[in-house]
């Protein structure tokens, strides 16, 4: 819940939907679009049969003369949903019977363009027809006619190749990037381009935001541990990061440790009492040693890096692994660990 609705109060900031439409809505209409005027709707609906229906977030901009609303649905949960494009067409329905009820048509009597939009960041791919008419049996004789003509637009984050999360200045590639990093370091890297980023006074509530997402949810969530504080100021946010990844580092080198002297324990009484406890408690930190190694690697470098050296640091003397260990706080590439 608490990633939910953090993720809802990221895009309560029309910043954040402006970077939205211009990064990932590729559509020449977008250019038309005055996003300066980007102002939220009201999201509570009530159907004709009395349920309250809470949308997620709608949105409106200004297009010549008349308004573009943006229904934008965050779709958060594990299982894609087969049947998304009727729930979008009942939520765009109920947004229009809302418009005609306030009266907000064009003087001959037309409604607004709508875009739904579906923005998912489950580990699966979006499986699901975007297009209403694919969930719907072919019927051949003229009855397809009559067939509802609706699709949503999809934005599956996962989907998303590195150059489209590294656009220059763009907050939503920024959240997008920050969301699916898997290394600390990658967080705090994106971390120190948002606070080159938003450094204006009138973007305060902005950097808090990200504040808040990153110390309450991402963190946590992603890599453990308590939340962070939050703060307006993301430098500070960025120092704190940084000071966590240490931590985190020491904390898995800790780990490794204990279970290899754990392990080594273990090993040296299978081997019997003639090769002695010693033995195999050297052997076992040795071990260790190698086995956190790895894992500090393939945090910090990536899989491929650990892989191609794991024959490398296994076979390695305590002092060599030592050396290793105390390197990667500070290296900057596999080759310079290993220099």
């Amino acid at each position: 819940m608490d990633h939910d609705h953090g993720y809802k109060r990221m895009f309560s900031h029309p910043e954040m939907v402006a970077d939205l439409l211009r990064g990932f809505v590729h559509e020449p209409w977008v250019a038309q679009l005055d996003l300066a005027t980007l102002e939220p709707v009201s999201g509570s609906y009530v159907s004709d049969d009395l349920r309250e229906r809470e949308d997620d977030i709608v949105w409106r901009a200004r297009w010549g003369d008349g308004w573009v609303y943006v229904y934008l649905l965050l779709e958060f949960q594990s299982t894609v949903d087969r049947y998304m494009a009727v729930r979008l067409l009942t939520y765009v329905g109920l947004l229009y019977q809302d418009l005609i009820k306030a009266g907000a048509t064009t003087a001959e009597g037309l409604l607004p363009p709508v875009l739904p939009l579906v923005l998912y960041n489950g580990e699966r791919r979006w499986s699901a027809p975007t297009e209403l008419a694919d969930l719907i049996v072919p019927v051949p004789g003229g009855l397809e006619a009559y067939r509802p003509d609706f699709r949503y637009l999809l934005l599956d984050e996962g989907a998303f190749g590195e150059s489209e999360l590294s656009a220059d200045r763009n907050l939503a590639a920024a959240l997008f990037a920050m969301e699916h990093s898997r290394r600390p370091e990658d967080v705090q890297a994106v971390v120190h381009r948002l606070g080159e980023w938003l450094r204006a006074p009138e973007q305060r509530a902005l950097r808090r935001a990200f504040s808040v997402w990153l110390g309450r949810v991402l963190i946590p969530g992603r890599f453990g541990g308590e939340r962070l504080p939050p703060t307006n100021d993301l430098k500070e946010m960025e120092t704190m990061l940084a000071e966590r990844v240490k931590e985190w580092q020491e904390e898995f080198r800790r780990e490794g440790l204990e279970q290899g002297k754990q392990q080594g324990i273990q090993e040296g009484m299978q081997q019997g009492m003639q090769q002695g406890m010693q033995q195999g408690m050297q052997q076992g930190m040795q071990q260790g040693e190698a086995s956190v190694l790895l894992r500090l690697v393939e945090r910090k470098f990536g899989v491929e890096a650990a892989a191609a050296h794991r024959e490398r640091i296994e076979g390695a003397d305590a002092e060599t692994l030592l050396l290793w260990s105390e390197r990667i706080l500070t290296a900057e590439s596999v080759e310079e660990l290993f220099r």
